[in-house]
């Protein structure tokens, strides 16, 4: 399990996820993991298909390895790519991250050195639409 004061192993996890993604279209491989508020490490990688709205980004394959574990709450998450820019989560992945998270999740955004820098999912998505806006 990660500390939140030392993502080394969030940030491990990730570009390790990174190497497994199935790319071969946009070769743009993007690895993900995300600790649940249960404590639980769960990893994801893109998935491209031939059909493209029919791939998955990496966040949304650790979010349903998550969920499969029963847990319901996004505790931290990293993301890696590869690239001078900052890969950060893709605004669909942005709202999928909000479903199971505050304002306040810490986002750690790395690239195949390591950590590039550290936000918060408000900054990422501010004024954001949450379920308790349903209630």
């Amino acid at each position: 399990m990660a500390d939140k004061a030392d993502p080394q192993a969030l940030v491990e996890a990730a570009i390790a996820a990174m190497d497994k993604a199935y790319a071969p279209y946009s070769n743009f491989p993007v690895g993900a993991a995300l600790r649940g508020s249960g404590g639980g490490l769960y990893v994801g990688c893109n998935v491209e298909n031939a059909a493209y709205p029919q791939g998955w980004c990496a966040e949304t394959s650790a979010i349903a390895a998550m969920v499969m574990d029963g847990e319901q709450r996004i505790a931290e998450i990293a993301v890696a790519g590869r690239g001078e820019a900052l890969v950060t989560p893709c605004g669909g992945c942005r709202q999928r991250l909000r479903e199971f998270a505050r304002d306040d999740l810490v986002v750690h955004i790395c690239g195949p050195e390591g950590l590039r820098k550290t936000v918060t999912l408000g900054e990422l998505l501010p004024w954001s639409f949450g379920p308790e806006n349903l209630t």
